[in-house]
């Protein structure tokens, strides 16, 4: 299809796939405009035609793929609501997230409201006078009785930009910028971009659609990124076999941070100049993207039963972020050494730092995958990383080494005639495309099993305990070494985590048992002094490089009103590397797992 990009929105795209037909009512229909983007105001209006004499309007307390609670309310100001006739409805706020409205008929209801978007992240909502993000759980209000129901929004940019949009939803035929979801489900995991953007040259696969569409893109060479962007695609899709959306799109917003997933699309802070100065920073790029693509299978379709519908009053919480977020960190690897976008040594190297983040803390000690998963929404993605004493971990680190060793076992017990590639496309179609839901945890692990061919006591066992993981004997079904006795020494140790805040050197953190930690030093400390000197982050660093092991280092520091001398005698630290590598005279079995694992 010729792309007229001066005619149509960049939507457009979605043109020619025509929505399908509704049995559902359209009782939901929002209109969103922005000409107040230098004040960062977007305004709403809502006609709702939802029966009921008392309807609670609700702001999401999340949004998916983002597992902490966010506070959209407070973002919401100005709202009004009216009967057809322009006559005002009697409404309160009996809490923090609900605008109840008494209607005095059964005709529709006109609701319109403002919110503030000031925060430039992918898991929320933000406006300016270049440009407008939108995360749909930050701006639009919905009734429960509703989520179900097909929704429409009709999307009216700011009359500065140039008149494009780009998201994942459908447009519907012959309306300008007029959108429509299926349920409120894929309303909020269908993100808006709009503003002075750029599209690059698209690509297809599996005759799909792919556009990559950004905000104050860097310099770096558009077609070359856009053709090693298609070895992504082309490699994470052939693992499933078969692409499930009508068109796809990158929506790179700028600034902000992170990266999230959705159904049809994918919200990315792309720093596209710096990501191409270095292989090692490329390789982070490609594997961050790789990730957000892959999980539109792992996590939007391929996913827990707990993962939608959603109840976005609250958490949803679930045992298996280990799964849905850890082996997506797997396979975003996988992926990448597949099209042939970084070597087998990066690869080998990117596992044995998730092993060494995971090893080499104390949280492994207290905190399961499965724990980890579940109290995500308390501890955060990373686990507590605030505490001088951290029992959590991540499961973006144990997850792809879980992924790693089931998989190795798959290709063991079935001779390298299955792998965990056919896990994915069992739960895919199984319960995706067949059941039309997700999987429960007993669900995963027969699944797993099944392919197996045999059980997997252990494995799942690591999953939901603290018990060490077996890693030679797993790494070697594919004819690795790994190597849990080597150590390097960290000299000049004092064992503290520090932050500048503009003239104030703040101890964030400090490791048990560490020279600092012997001397009651603890986070939240402040360091005014370093051997008689103002302290900055750049003086601690220099003193560490000019001093060894059992050399002193005088401090002054300050915790509440309690200001003290303390003089801490450096000391060294040993980790194990977990260092990864091919074994020199693997068996043929072993061989020919690795070979077809890294895409030989």
């Amino acid at each position: 299809m010729k792309i007229l990009r001066k005619l149509l929105p960049l939507a457009f795209l979605s043109l020619h796939f025509a929505v399908q037909a509704q049995q559902k009512p359209v009782n939901m229909q929002y209109a969103v405009s922005m000409e107040k983007a230098a004040d960062h105001f977007y305004h709403v209006e809502l006609i709702s035609k939802a029966p009921g004499k008392t309807l609670d309007f609700k702001m999401c307390a999340w949004t998916p793929g983002y597992y902490q609670l966010l506070d959209f309310a407070g973002a919401v100001q100005n709202f009004n609501v009216t009967d057809a006739k322009g006559t005002g409805l009697k409404w309160e706020k009996p809490s923090k997230n609900v605008w109840r409205v008494y209607r005095n008929n059964t005709g529709i209801v006109k609701v319109s409201y403002d919110v503030k978007a000031t925060i430039a992240f992918v898991g929320n909502v933000y406006l300016d006078e270049t440009r407008g993000y939108i995360t749909p759980g930050g701006l639009f209000m919905y009734l429960d009785q509703e989520l179900q129901h097909p929704v429409t929004i009709a999307m009216k940019p700011y009359s500065k930009w140039a008149d494009r949009v780009a998201t994942g939803l459908d447009t519907i035929p012959g309306k300008y910028h007029v959108y429509k979801a299926d349920d409120f489900d894929v309303l909020y995991d269908s993100p808006f971009l709009m503003g002075n953007l750029e599209v690059l040259p698209p690509f297809t696969v599996k005759n799909k659609p792919h556009n990559f569409i950004g905000y104050q893109l860097p310099a770096f060479d558009r077609q070359a990124f856009m053709d090693d962007l298609k070895k992504i695609v082309e490699t994470g899709s052939n693992i499933i076999g078969e692409i499930p959306y009508t068109h796809y799109t990158f929506l790179s917003i700028g600034a902000g941070g992170g990266g999230i997933e959705h159904l049809n699309s994918t919200s990315l802070s792309f720093s596209g100049g710096e990501g191409f100065n270095s292989p090692e920073a490329r390789k982070k790029l490609y594997n961050f993207i790789a990730h957000e693509y892959f999980h539109h299978y792992n996590v939007k379709r391929i996913r827990p039963i707990e993962l939608g519908p959603f109840d976005y009053s609250k958490e949803n919480h679930t045992n298996m972020l280990w799964v849905s977020e850890g082996f997506t960190v797997y396979y975003e690897y996988l992926i990448v050494r597949r099209a042939g976008l970084m070597s087998n040594e990066d690869m080998l190297g990117d596992f044995s730092n998730n092993i060494q983040n995971y090893e080499n803390k104390p949280g492994h000690f207290y905190q399961s995958a499965t724990q980890a998963s579940y109290n995500t929404w308390n501890d955060g993605p990373n686990g507590r990383v605030n505490e001088d004493i951290n029992k959590t971990i991540s499961y973006y680190d144990k997850g792809p080494v879980l992924g790693l060793m089931l998989d190795f076992s798959i290709r063991h017990a079935t001779k390298n005639k299955k792998t965990l590639d056919d896990v994915m496309r069992l739960l895919y179609f199984k319960y995706y495309k067949q059941l039309k839901r997700g999987f429960t945890e007993q669900e995963f692990r027969n699944g797993c099993e099944k392919i197996a061919g045999i059980p997997l006591p252990e494995l799942f066992e690591y999953a939901s305990t603290v018990k060490p993981p077996d890693y030679p004997k797993y790494f070697a079904y594919g004819g690795l070494s790994i190597d849990t006795n080597a150590t390097r020494t960290l000299n000049s140790w004092i064992g503290i985590n520090v932050r500048q805040q503009r003239d104030t050197l703040k101890i964030v953190t400090v490791e048990p048992n560490s020279p600092a930690w012997n001397k009651n030093i603890r986070g939240g400390t402040i360091i005014l002094t370093i051997d008689g000197s103002p302290a900055t982050q750049q003086l601690l660093y220099h003193s560490f490089e000019s001093k060894n092991n059992g050399d002193t280092l005088k401090l002054t520091v300050q915790k509440g009103l309690v200001k003290q001398d303390v003089a801490i005698v450096l000391g060294t630290k040993k980790e194990k590397t977990f260092k990864i590598s091919p074994l020199p005279k693997p068996d043929s079995l072993q061989a020919a797992i690795y070979k077809s694992w890294v895409g030989n």
